[in-house]
């Protein structure tokens, strides 16, 4: 996760967008204007039209492009290179490969490899106890701590790992972690913070403090339950006024103290698709906790304008204006600012334990562009892989056109396990593998497919994935030899090759071993957790970002990201322990690995039931 988007994890915060104003709005002020939006007839049939009109705006003036995939470069015209075997257009299952379980599996813990996971994360958070507790970032190599502003801390890393310390069972640094919040915890900064970020870390995880210690069997720890539920009202009502745009996509940026929106001002005000709807699992939770659905309407609010904008198959332009909900020519793509958009649509409509078919159909529909339009498969190899979609101006017509770009970011990884999490929903459906239909296949091979490719980018000298992968096209005079490559530093500054603990691939790794108890996913994690415990393990404590993964000896970043705490560890633990210990068929994960429970909703609403 990188740049803004989902996980993007990204330090500081963005000022104020000029020319922008943007008044603080309150809990009470926001309700009033979504009520006002239900009952304005005239106002539903303006939004109408200019949906109509943004149909035939990106149907005739981009939609030509996407449905043909027409690359275009100045110098060479590569083509889309998908490999037609028998079973689908990506290849088949062979007989070994065919998982065979009917629905849900009982799977064993391997407890010696669990353990040394668990001692990892010990390692890791005794560490930022000791030297940084109540700092939003620690930095394992100088033992110190800093905030994402001078206005003071937000809990980032305590309370994003709240829900890590009681899943590993530690619940001795669990009660200091929760005394310290109890303590210490204060939302009242005046400054600016990411509204997406702050909401799956903090929020969520509050959520998720509040869900565990709520089914804890100690009455000690069960009764902490109402202060993360406080707690989280508290910062729900805050972040609120990040929806008080003319549209109700939520702006960028929140300023926590006086509730007031800030847009982005480095992306002229816009927001991306990540950041906008990547939301809803935690305000929709938060509405069913307290009965207060303020939080409900203004994240499905945010959906409803997604399915009413004119995008082709499903898939859609990273950028979108809170001014007027339209979203702007930009890049197609799964990594930062797109990712977690297209994760959520599943995990929605599992959360409510599958009544809202909106967010399932608009799913199938997304991942059939996907299938589409962003992913390939390499020549030598056959590995599949995802790329992305840059709007161009074709030098000659100055038509709208799409480059492809070959590149998949680290984060694109989460794709993997989330289309093989669709074809079993956890669980809940009675996946026969052997007579899938020709959807569920697919989504299958591409999935398994997908997560393999990722393994593959951790052949590294440091058995370490890059931030960046570089996939090679058919057309280059290499893909006969290569199937990916990391692009060379730029003016001494290595960004592509970095890696920061990153959990996409482990988290399709868990999902896909949960759904399959397919062996080799355990085996490919725990050559991965080797590498990070080789390579990124600080000697005096803690774990840290390895600039190259192509450099042996690494060389060390003096930073130990929050998602390694909340993510990373998390869910090689859950590889690795048994399939009791948060089954998937009563849970969903939030894009930082909360853990929030399945749920029937009290009430719901016509856009979801349609």
């Amino acid at each position: 996760m990188s740049g803004q988007g989902n996980r993007n994890k990204a330090a500081g915060s963005p000022a104020p967008a000029k020319g922008l104003s943007v008044q603080p709005a309150d809990a009470k002020k926001l309700e009033q204007s979504l009520e006002r939006h239900r009952n304005a007839g005239l106002a539903r049939q303006f939004l109408l039209g200019v949906s109509l009109a943004a149909l035939v705006w990106f149907g005739t003036r981009v939609g030509p492009d996407i449905l043909d995939v027409l690359p275009f470069r100045s110098q060479t015209k590569p083509t889309q290179h998908i490999a037609e075997v028998p079973g689908t257009r990506f290849g088949s299952l062979k007989p070994g490969e065919v998982p065979s379980g009917v629905g849900g599996l009982k799977l064993a813990a391997d407890v010696g490899k669990r353990d040394k996971i668990k001692e990892a994360f010990e390692w890791s958070w005794l560490a930022y106890e000791e030297h940084a507790l109540g700092a939003d970032e620690f930095h394992p190599i100088s033992h110190g701590g800093s905030n994402l502003t001078s206005a003071g801390g937000v809990g980032y890393t305590v309370v994003d790992s709240l829900d890590s310390l009681l899943v590993l069972g530690l619940n001795e640094e669990y009660a200091r972690a929760a005394a310290w919040c109890r303590a210490h915890l204060d939302f009242d900064r005046d400054a600016t913070f990411n509204t997406f970020e702050t909401t799956i870390r903090l929020l969520g995880g509050l959520l998720s403090a509040h869900y565990l210690t709520s089914v804890h069997a100690d009455p000690a720890i069960a009764a902490d339950a109402p202060f993360f539920l406080e707690s989280a009202t508290d910062l729900a009502d805050r972040l609120l006024g990040a929806f008080a745009s003319p549209s109700g996509i939520p702006y960028s940026g929140i300023n926590l103290a006086t509730r007031a929106a800030v847009p982005d001002r480095g992306n002229n005000g816009l927001a991306s698709l990540a950041e906008a709807a990547s939301v809803q699992l935690e305000l929709k939770y938060l509405s069913h906790l307290t009965g207060d659905y303020t939080y409900w309407r203004a994240a499905e609010k945010v959906s409803s304008i997604i399915r009413g904008q004119a995008i082709h198959d499903g898939i859609a332009p990273i950028f979108i204006n809170p001014e007027n909900g339209q979203f702007v020519v930009s890049e197609i793509r799964l990594g930062s600012r797109g990712d977690s958009y297209y994760e959520y649509l599943l995990k929605q409509y599992l959360q409510t334990d599958r009544q809202e078919p909106v967010y399932r159909d608009m799913y199938d529909e997304a991942m059939g562009g996907i299938k589409k339009h962003l992913v390939a498969q390499t020549k030598r190899s056959g590995l599949i892989h995802t790329h992305e979609l840059h709007p161009m101006r074709h030098p000659q017509t100055g038509a709208q056109t799409w480059q492809v770009v070959p590149k998949q970011d680290h984060l694109v990884c989460f794709l993997g396990g989330s289309l093989i999490l669709g074809v079993t929903e956890g669980g809940r459906r009675a996946v026969d593998w052997h007579n899938l239909d020709a959807r569920d296949m697919e989504d299958f091979v591409v999935g398994k497919g997908i997560v393999e490719s990722c393994v593959r980018t951790h052949d590294t000298a440091t058995g370490l994935a890059p931030e960046i992968a570089m996939f090679v096209q058919p057309s280059d005079d290499r893909s006969d030899t290569l199937d990916w490559y990391v692009k060379p530093n730029t003016n001494g500054v290595l960004i592509d090759g970095r890696n920061i603990l990153r959990p996409e691939t482990v988290e399709s790794l868990f999902l896909a071993y949960r759904s399959t108890g397919d062996p080799k996913y355990r085996e490919w994690g725990w050559q991965i957790f080797g590498a990070f415990d080789k390579h990124a393990r600080v000697p005096t404590g803690g774990y840290a970002s390895v600039q190259d993964v192509q450099q042996v000896p690494v060389v060390l970043e003096d930073r130990m990201e929050t998602f390694w705490l909340s993510e990373t560890l998390k869910y090689l633990y859950l590889l690795f322990d048994d399939s009791d210990n948060v089954p998937l068929d009563r849970h969903v994960f939030n894009t930082e690995a909360h853990i929030l429970p399945v749920f029937k909703p009290n009430q719901l609403t016509a856009f979801s039931t349609t």
